[in-house]
């Protein structure tokens, strides 16, 4: 039984090999794409378990990809696997709502570990408890079933990402959280990736929950430890 189907996207025959290669030997099911059409095709096609994407493909920018499958597949894992490793990448990367970046020149095997590690947090998610099935928090409404937020009655656009924090603030409401027990949390215990991708995922948070995201009202940055969600926040 496979371990899972995954979508390679890389337009460098040999790399895309070698990715397959030792996916296949590691029990995945895999699929190959060397172009960004032929990836978007294939995911609503063949709807896989996780993508890995480069960036550098010679039909759409890998950027514009990952941005088009999370607002379409919103709890669809994406590793992005890409020779550009400048921080500002990385972060532009992530808050695109990939999971994962990887560097290359990378190991193999390191990619085969952050798959399973994507995989298995994403799986977890899925058999977590469904109550309780509201939480609230002034104007906040999260609906744990039907996985949304809404402010004000309003339904807000989050990844499963997003989702997955604002639960959390919500079920530790007025709670100090530590950057590293968010990404314990939220990420999984065996995260390889940067702690810098708990305050990227917090600034696009904020940019959905926040009149003015660089003054926020709920979600507070406690200097020096991590973020808290208040419910006493006042808006205007």
């Amino acid at each position: 039984m496979s371990d899972g189907k995954v979508l390679v996207v890389e337009d460098e025959s040999s790399i895309r090999k070698l990715m397959v290669f030792n996916l296949q030997r590691s029990n995945f099911t895999v699929m190959e794409a060397e172009n960004g059409k032929m990836a978007l095709k294939l995911v609503q096609e063949e709807e896989p378990s996780l993508v890995v994407l480069d960036l550098n493909l010679p039909d759409m920018d890998g950027f514009e990809i990952c941005g088009q499958l999370r607002e379409r597949y919103p709890v669809l894992p994406i590793i992005i696997v890409s020779a550009r490793g400048q921080d500002m990448e990385k972060i532009m990367g992530l808050e695109l709502g990939a999971d994962d970046y990887i560097v290359k020149p990378f190991n193999p095997l390191e990619l085969v570990a952050r798959i399973r590690s994507v995989l298995r947090r994403s799986h977890l998610d899925s058999l977590k408890p469904q109550k309780p099935a509201k939480l609230s928090a002034g104007p906040f409404v999260l609906e744990v079933k039907n996985q949304r937020v809404y402010k004000n009655g309003k339904l807000l656009k989050l990844t499963a990402r997003e989702f997955q924090l604002m639960r959390l603030f919500l079920e530790r409401l007025n709670e100090p959280i530590t950057r590293g027990d968010l990404l314990d949390e939220i990420w999984g215990l065996d995260y390889f990736g940067d702690v810098k991708t708990v305050d990227v995922h917090i600034r696009r948070l904020r940019e959905k929950i926040e009149e003015t995201p660089s003054c926020p009202v709920f979600l507070k940055t406690i200097w020096g430890f991590g973020y808290c969600f208040q419910e006493s926040g006042q808006e205007g």
